[in-house]
């Protein structure tokens, strides 16, 4: 079995005083997806470029203190790409994949962090804008390639995927054409969710990310936004899936799904 976690990080330096370390060496996931690193390479030199028996490749954002993803890997790629369209997202450090290509199989982990639209319109059209780009490329590199996106999406896809549906129709994270965007890479793009393959019909227990304001933590007032999305043939792989919500090393959950391959 491949044991295939991701979490967003919202910051690296900040997870680490949390415990996620420790958490990872018991925990001894085969590669974890992290997003928000929030750190330079700078940063991660001579402290996070390895965890728990891990190596880390990441693709950093140009501004300090932002956006960052990276992917921890028990086992060598064949290669590394950084960034996805080469201009606005590759500089926000937003894309990194690992390929593990051997002879007569092309296979892919990735880790991205979609842009939230929640601090206004300019940033919804950044969302927008990603989205568009976004979806050719997925749908290009599934004529290529298995995968495994791992991410925080940052879009809920239906009214099961978080608690207050009903007064959230109209901001960012649940708005008609962010999930209508959603419904197309699952249908026509051919990609699978594979949560909601193994967990068709959990509400409360899928959530993945709680906002810092009120109770919403302990009360469970959150939302899914973290995601693996897969090729099918790779989705059809995947066993047992878990939200660890034991400890907080985030406003994120971690969530592992655990596949019947290997590298």
């Amino acid at each position: 079995m491949f044991k295939l976690t991701s979490l967003n990080l919202n910051g690296i330096r900040s997870a680490s005083t949390k415990g996620l370390e420790a958490w990872l060496a018991g925990h001894q996931p085969d590669c974890i997806c992290v997003q928000e690193v929030k750190a330079q390479a700078a940063d991660v030199q001579g402290r996070f470029e390895a965890v728990a028996g891990l190596k880390g490749h990441f693709h950093f954002a140009e501004k300090k203190g932002y956006a960052g993803v990276g992917v921890y890997s028990r086992h060598e790629p064949s290669d590394v790409v950084l960034g996805f369209d080469g201009g606005e997202f590759d500089a926000e450090g937003r894309y990194v994949e690992l390929r593990f290509d051997t002879p007569g199989r092309k296979l892919s982990l990735i880790s991205a962090y979609f842009p939230s639209g929640s601090s206004g319109p300019e940033r919804q059209d950044a969302k927008y804008r990603f989205l568009a780009l976004m979806y050719p490329h997925l749908t290009a590199l599934k004529g290529e390639r298995e995968f495994v996106l791992c991410g925080d999406i940052n879009i809920a896809h239906q009214q099961a995927d978080l608690k207050n549906w009903r007064s959230n129709q109209k901001n960012s994270g649940f708005l008609p054409e962010e999930r209508a965007w959603m419904t197309q890479l699952l249908s026509d793009g051919g990609l699978v969710d594979v949560y909601r393959r193994l967990q068709p019909d959990t509400t409360e227990a899928c959530y993945t990310w709680w906002s810092n304001r009120g109770q919403a933590y302990a009360k469970n007032v959150g939302w899914r936004l973290d995601y693996h999305l897969a090729t099918p043939a790779l989705a059809a792989q995947a066993r047992t899936e878990a939200i660890y919500k034991a400890e907080k090393f985030s406003d994120h959950a971690p969530i592992t799904i655990e596949y019947d391959f290997s590298l």
